[in-house]
């Protein structure tokens, strides 16, 4: 007997389930239905069409062979029955029934279902700001709001812009205002570091040196807390620190999942509103299914659900809601949260936890970190990656890693293989035997996360004695508050000299090549910081010295490779 599968939700989960469910159950009636008059586009990509990187918003909504996903589309191609621009106003359990309304006229109409799919998605966090309806205030919650935006900028409407959010969507529009149409953009972010919810301190403050590098003012620590208007139009922002001028606001705090039509159908939903569902994507009533921004999943790092509104797991999702529809048993497990950006020529990305994450969830967390290249150092083009690897000092688990590197496929290549081991509860010695593929173009002899999990290793079993690049800047910012340190620079004479210059009572300068031999020169009676480039010739001196005697030796891991990118004032 053929099944009625009727689809709430026209974007990613939705159309996934929809085709998917239609190529296992050719004879089943399937019906895909979004209150949007557009579906099934790449919303990831709307700040790259906002830019000018993808041309057309018609890109944004085709397939690989340039055909757009239209109701018409999904009806001859794909045999499903699309029925856009209708709203879904609410669920009837026990008739199995869904009221929905057509958005242009107003009619209203019952859709009866065998199954039920919910593909609602998530909507933007709507700040309660004095001015937010003003014209000129956007959030980015559809590829209609994306084409106001652009259409604005392109009439010369916009000569300066704020963006509320640090977030990643947030900074890929302040990008694509900047770098294409050259508009003044401030991002402005209630926390004390972009990507709070992504990435640590070091990372984050790699990309806020580097996005002030390139035009674009951030302020930190700021809550905004109204948008200024004159005759109905946005003029600017007011924050708790300042006012700033602005034709352009666009509000990116976060979204949220779209939960209401559950929640009045009586749904399990969780306390930060997404719909509960299984391992094989059913709700709490089985003949009810959902997927995508509207739900949580599991963590396989943590074991607890958490809100993932990413549009690869919004389609492997709902492939295995389809697989179960059929009849197919298919278990989603859940995922490590794997996330990427680009920022100009960087790009910066994680997987798992950050340290801080790590630690309030009750794990005994430490940080690896490293500078290497991402390619072999003696062929041409390669540069500095920067990456942080965080594991369980009583397990050795490896818990997250982030990184920061060029515009390239050096970084995701490396969050790529980790996400896979985490996800397999990989431990610090399965990671420095990761087996990554080698040739000078693309990596290293030994791969930039084999480094990452030696030096983790180091920590772990207590050879390698380190203050974070975080805890050695406030030292060097400060240096009243600790004044029995020193710090040793092994690097060359010549690169060791405008610090000796700059701080001659806190810099010593012996090249590594030396430091056996003229070690009697050096301090007992103080706490001394071992600094090179990348980190590893200061452990090899670290070492050194604990043989001599001299105990008191601390690595700056990472190097000044990473102190340079996270932009310390005292390093200028």
């Amino acid at each position: 007997m053929s099944k009625r599968i009727v689809i709430i939700g026209g974007v990613a989960a939705g159309p996934k389930t929809a085709v998917r469910a239609k190529r296992l159950m050719p004879d089943s009636d399937v019906t895909l239905v979004d209150q949007d008059s557009m579906i099934s586009y790449g919303g990831c990509g709307i700040p790259y069409y906002v830019s000018g990187d993808v041309p057309d918003e018609k890109e944004l909504r085709s397939t690989s062979f340039h055909m757009v996903r239209d109701a018409t589309f999904f009806e001859n191609a794909k045999g499903v029955k699309t029925i856009t621009s209708t709203r879904a106003l609410s669920i009837d359990r026990e008739k199995k029934t869904v009221t929905v309304e057509y958005v242009k006229t107003g009619d209203k109409s019952d859709l009866e279902y065998d199954i039920l799919m919910l593909a609602t998605g998530s909507e933007p966090v709507r700040l309660p700001l004095p001015g937010v309806d003003l014209e000129g205030v956007y959030t980015i919650s559809d590829l209609h709001k994306a084409i106001e935006i652009k259409d604005r900028i392109a009439k010369g409407k916009v000569g300066k812009a704020v963006v509320v959010g640090g977030g990643a969507i947030g900074l890929e529009m302040a990008e694509a205002l900047t770098d294409l149409w050259g508009v003044e953009t401030s991002v402005v972010e209630f926390m004390d570091q972009l990507l709070p919810s992504a990435v640590g301190w070091s990372m984050a403050s790699m990309l806020t040196k580097h996005l002030r590098d390139n035009n674009i003012e951030v302020f930190l620590g700021e809550a905004a807390q109204e948008v200024l208007g004159e005759d109905g139009k946005v003029v600017g922002l007011k924050t708790g620190k300042r006012t700033l001028e602005a034709d352009l606001v666009i509000l990116a705090a976060g979204v949220r999942p779209r939960s209401q039509l559950a929640v009045e159908a009586g749904l399990q939903v969780s306390k930060n509103g997404a719909i509960v569902v299984n391992e094989r994507m059913q709700t709490s009533d089985p003949a009810i299914y959902a997927a995508g921004d509207c739900v949580e999943i599991m963590h396989l790092v943590t074991g607890k659900r958490f809100f993932a509104p990413f549009g690869s797991l919004a389609n492997k999702e709902g492939r295995v809601a389809a697989n179960n529809m059929a009849g197919i048993p298919t278990v989603f497990k859940g995922a490590v949260g794997s996330f990427i950006m680009k920022a100009f020529d960087i790009c910066i990305g994680a997987v798992g936890l950050s340290l801080e994450q790590a630690k309030a969830e009750g794990f005994d967390a430490e940080s690896s970190y490293t500078s290497p290249s991402d390619r072999a150092h003696f062929y041409p083009g390669q540069a500095v990656m920067c990456l942080e690897l965080v594991f369980d000092k009583r397990t050795r688990r490896v818990l997250g890693m982030e990184g920061v590197g060029p515009m390239n496929d050096g970084l995701s290549a490396r969050i790529d293989a980790a996400a896979v081991a985490i996800s397999d509860g990989a431990t610090i010695d399965e990671f420095y035997n990761i087996e990554m593929c080698y040739a000078p173009p693309f990596s290293a002899a030994i791969d930039a996360i084999n480094a990452a999990g030696y030096v983790a290793e180091n920590i772990c079993d207590g050879r390698m004695n380190q203050i974070s690049p975080q805890e050695f800047c406030r030292w060097m910012d400060d240096q009243s508050l600790y004044p029995d340190w020193l710090v040793l620079d092994v690097r060359h004479t010549k690169e060791a000299a405008p610090l000796v210059e700059k701080y001659p009572e806190k810099w010593l300068s012996i090249p590594y090549d030396q430091v056996r031999a003229r070690h009697g020169e050096l301090t007992t009676d103080k706490t001394v910081i071992v600094v090179c480039n990348a980190g590893s010739r200061s452990y090899e001196i670290q070492l050194f010295m604990g043989t001599v005697g001299k105990e008191n030796y601390l690595v700056l891991p990472g190097g000044l490779n990473f102190i340079r990118r996270v932009g310390a004032d005292w390093l200028e």
